[in-house]
Formats: C-alpha cells, sequence, structure tokens
C-alpha cells in the first residue's frame, strides 16, 4: 500500500480539499512538480494550471487559478484564490469568460487593465483544459 501524507487546498472563502493523499502533481512558476509522501520541505509559487490528486489509485483533476503550496513533514498545503474540480467546471461560462478576456485585449484603451485581461484569459483558457482533460480521461 502506497504512503499517505495529509493535503490541504484553500482558498479564501472554504476550504476546497482536506485529505490523506498518495500523490500531487501541480504546477509552480519553475514547471510541474509531484508530492509523494516524505516529500523535502518547499514553499513555492503555484502557477494557474491543474492540479492533479492521486488517491485510492484513481487521479481527480481541479483548476487553479495561482498561489503557493508548502510541503513540510505534515504534509502540503496549497493556499490558491480559487479552484475547482474539473467535473464542475461549466465549459459554456469558462468559452464566454475567454472571449470576455480575448475582446478587452483586441480594444486596448487607457481603462483597459491589460494585466487583468491576461490573467482572466489565462484562468478561463486552464478551466476549459482541465475541463477538456477530464472530459477525454474518465476517473480523472
Amino acid at each position: 500500500m502506497p504512503s499517505l501524507y495529509k493535503l490541504d487546498i484553500v482558498t479564501p472563502d472554504k476550504q476546497f480539499f482536506k485529505e490523506e493523499v498518495e500523490m500531487l502533481i501541480v504546477r509552480t512558476t519553475e514547471g510541474d512538480i509531484g508530492v509523494l509522501h516524505d516529500h523535502e520541505p518547499l514553499v513555492a509559487p503555484v502557477s494557474i494550471g491543474m492540479i492533479r490528486i492521486k488517491k485510492d489509485g484513481v487521479f481527480k483533476s481541479a483548476a487553479c487559478a495561482g498561489g503557493f503550496i508548502s510541503v513540510d513533514e505534515t504534509g502540503a498545503t496549497i493556499i490558491t484564490d480559487s479552484a475547482e474540480w474539473a467535473s464542475d467546471i461549466d465549459i459554456d461560462r469558462a468559452k464566454s469568460a475567454k472571449e470576455r478576456a480575448e475582446d478587452r485585449l483586441n480594444e486596448v484603451s487607457k481603462e483597459t487593465d491589460v494585466l487583468r485581461a491576461k490573467v482572466s484569459l489565462n484562468r478561463a483558457v486552464n478551466r476549459m483544459h482541465v475541463a477538456d482533460n477530464h472530459m477525454s480521461h474518465d476517473n480523472l
């Protein structure tokens, strides 16, 4: 049986996930990392991307809006602005958000917050990617 460790994923408004897991894969600003039991201590920024959690031999995916990960001897904690299970993503809503962000970037004016529009675009594209990955891979 694989060694388990505690994983907490926290957003500003809720405890998104709190269970013992076999493995975590998360995208940091330096690239994807995998975390297993007894991982070296680590604090790193998390990028907009997919979180993959392995429990009972099955992976489950979530969209993550960026944040930080901390790994120590007690387990791993991800603090993020938002997290959403792949199965809960509204693809039509994500497509609409993508189109709105693209429109803002295509019609840049003095009032346009370009950085915010780029982040919105990245988040929408990530949500679509995570949902699409979930649809094409049962049990993810």
